[in-house]
């Protein structure tokens, strides 16, 4: 007689390892972030209890309370009602439900528990294994081979009932059971040593079998449509919560529905102001944000705008660069070519500072800076005016220039390079004329020393040179007045050299190019370029070069300058302003020897003079000129008159004219 067939279901406890919905409401939430009501317990051991759950009265919702068995340690947490040593009662299956499932007798089914027809609904699995091939068993997933697994779907009422036949099974003789259990499923792999179930499984689940218990609000309605105010008992109180409709099974349970946050909240939309904003930023695996993107954080959402120098939108992932690869070739490119042109620049400009200080210091700037008797102006404040348009005429020494520094006309003089006398030159017309302050003598302003030939600056005369007017193209009148005074100015500016300074100067190149006139033709003797410092104790300098025209030929012979030989030059000068000729007026004929030649004939060099002004009794003034040129002249440096002399008696005549 067959022993009959025997069924064992696992011990079940209804243990809330996890709550479906719960873990929804508790995510990962916030620690300051309530979830239950105000004065509730949120904690059985180490388990959450989130409302709708409760563990006291008035903390939970109707059908959701929890107890806490503080009997276990850590404490565990029930469904209420339930009874953790309570083994559920099997529902056998009929031979319609065996037959349904499949022919073989090793099989589980589950079943819906439903009276709604004449026969359940049976959800199976078969799994079959001889005790004589246990070596078949595989540990792993449930396939089959000694064990099998069947999933549920959300229809309510489950039962449980493995059934087993004696037929041809050897195994059942020492082990007639078979087992069934409900168990999450990624909490469960199967291993052969499961087979001997009563021996193993308890001991791999001590606590019963985790499952996932999921639920819903039942009511005797569903979610409100859009614009419809919720009932007064709706479970979603939270703001930034919404109602989801649910599925349990059918009748009375159609009605259901579930609380959510809406997107970017999280918490508990069960109890008030339970979501709150989420951080989308610490989660980037959910909340995408390129990494060419910047996240920030903001309510009902975020942004991801790109970095900066990119463009695009970073929550799609397209952030590219606002300059492309080949702009960024080119701008580099050009940066490098600037930063070379800044770099040479630069090196030029120290190169050329270098060279200015050292003319600075070779013309004797150092010595000038400590004497303070002349400004000293910079060479960005001469240079731009040493350009043809402002270009005057050339003077004994240099190139002259017309120019404007503040609001006074000035004339620039460039120095001639070359001469081996230069440096030497310059600082000896410099240290003179800054010394000399006389009403016929030009005025020295200042001078640049940062150039490789200095640069002078003197007071600008309009009417140019002596030489200019009686010479020039436009042959401008004249009268012998103007004449008369212009040659007793000039004597006296020589006197004043002479004989009037600390040191006697020598002015060395006496002629009228050197001779400038004022606006009202007031004339001042200019150009010291040649000229020599002689202290009192000596009577002659050996260094001087000059206009051969006007020279002395007694300094020709022995090469002794004096300040007679600026009487000789001053002599022919007189001659050219009485004639209005050149000392050189034609081929070896000089006015010199005109003049000469004639007051040794002992005749009247009447028709030398200059026929505008050689009329009636102004011919008696001009003989008279004549004479003390003729003077002025001699060859006999002691019969010379002194130039004193010469301006005492030039102003005698004038002063007389005048009156």
């Amino acid at each position: 007689m067959p022993t009959p067939s025997r069924s064992r279901f696992l011990p079940l406890p209804v243990l809330l390892l996890i709550l479906a919905g719960a873990a929804a409401i508790a995510g990962e939430q916030d620690e300051q972030q309530p979830i239950t009501h105000p004065g509730c317990p949120d904690k059985c051991g180490n388990m959450s209890i989130p409302f709708p759950f409760g563990l006291m009265p008035g903390c939970f919702r109707e059908g959701f309370q929890v107890t806490c068995d503080h009997s276990f340690d850590p404490p565990r947490a029930f469904l209420a009602g339930s009874d953790p040593d309570t083994t559920t009662n099997l529902i056998t299956l009929t031979e319609r439900d065996e037959s349904a499932v499949s022919d073989d007798p090793d099989l589980v089914g589950v079943t819906d528990g439903s009276s709604s027809s004449s026969y359940t609904t049976t959800f199976a699995c078969r799994s079959e294994l001889a005790a004589s091939h246990l070596e078949h068993a595989r540990s792993g997933a449930c396939t089959g081979r000694g064990c099998c697994e069947a999933a549920l779907s959300s229809e309510p009422g489950y039962g449980i009932v493995p059934g087993v036949s004696a037929e041809n099974n050897t195994l059942w003789r020492t082990n007639p059971c078979s087992y069934a259990m409900v168990i999450e499923k990624s909490r469960y792999t199967f291993s052969t040593p499961d087979l001997y179930v009563d021996k193993v499984l308890p001991k791999k689940f001590p606590r019963g079998a985790p499952v996932v218990l999921d639920f819903a609000i039942v009511g005797d309605a569903a979610c409100p449509v859009k614009g419809q105010r919720p009932p007064p008992d709706n479970a979603c109180v939270s703001n930034n919560s919404h109602c989801v409709n649910a599925t349990v099974g059918q009748s009375s349970y159609a009605l259901s529905y579930v609380c959510k946050c809406s997107e970017h909240y999280q918490g508990n939309p069960y109890i008030a102001n339970g979501c709150r904003d989420i951080d989308e930023c610490k989660f980037p695996d959910i909340y995408f944000c390129s990494s060419k993107g910047i996240c920030m954080n903001r309510l009902d959402g975020y942004d991801c705008p790109c970095k900066p120098g990119m463009k695009g939108d970073g929550k799609s992932g397209h952030c590219a660069e606002t300059f492309p690869l080949v702009a960024k070739a080119i701008v580099g490119t050009i940066g490098c070519i600037f930063v070379i042109v800044v770099m040479s620049f630069l090196l030029l400009l120290s190169k050329e500072k270098k060279k200015t200080k050292e003319f600075y210091e070779k013309n004797g700037g150092s010595t000038l800076e400590k004497a303070k008797i002349i400004k000293l102006f910079k060479k960005g404040e001469l240079i731009p005016y040493l350009k043809d348009t402002n270009f005057i005429g050339n003077g004994g020494f240099g190139a002259v220039y017309k120019g404007i520094l503040g609001d006074e006309l000035v004339a620039i003089k460039k120095t001639i390079s070359g001469s081996l006398l230069e440096n030497e030159q310059f600082a000896n017309e410099v240290i003179i004329q800054s010394q000399v302050i006389h009403k016929n003598i030009i005025r020295l302003i200042g001078c640049c020393l940062e150039v490789d030939t200095p640069l002078l600056v003197y007071e600008f005369l309009s009417n140019g040179s002596l030489h200019d007017i009686l010479h020039g193209n436009d042959n401008k009148p004249l009268n012998l007045d103007t004449r008369l005074r212009i040659a007793a100015e000039s004597a006296d500016g020589l006197a004043y050299m002479h004989s009037k300074t600390i040191t006697k100067i020598l002015h060395g190149d006496v002629k009228p190019a050197n001779i400038l006139l004022d606006d009202r033709f007031v004339a001042k003797i200019a150009d010291f370029g040649i000229s020599r410092l002689i202290a009192r104790d000596k009577q002659h300098t050996a260094k001087v070069i000059g206009d051969m025209s006007y020279m002395d030929p007694v300094y020709l012979q022995s090469g002794l300058l004096t300040e007679k030989s600026d009487v000789y030059s001053f002599g022919v000068v007189l001659l050219e302003l009485i004639s209005r000729k050149k000392a050189m007026h034609s081929d070896n004929n000089s006015l010199v020897n005109s003049f000469i030649g004639a007051h040794k004939r002992g005749e009247r060099a009447t028709e030398l003079f200059d026929k505008e002004i050689a009329v009636g009794e102004d011919l008696e003034i001009l003989q008279s000129l004549a004479g003390m040129a003729i003077e002025c002249l001699s060859l006999e440096v002691d019969q010379r008159p002194d130039m004193t002399d010469i301006a005492h008696r030039l102003l005698i005549q004038n002063n007389s004219r005048n009156a």
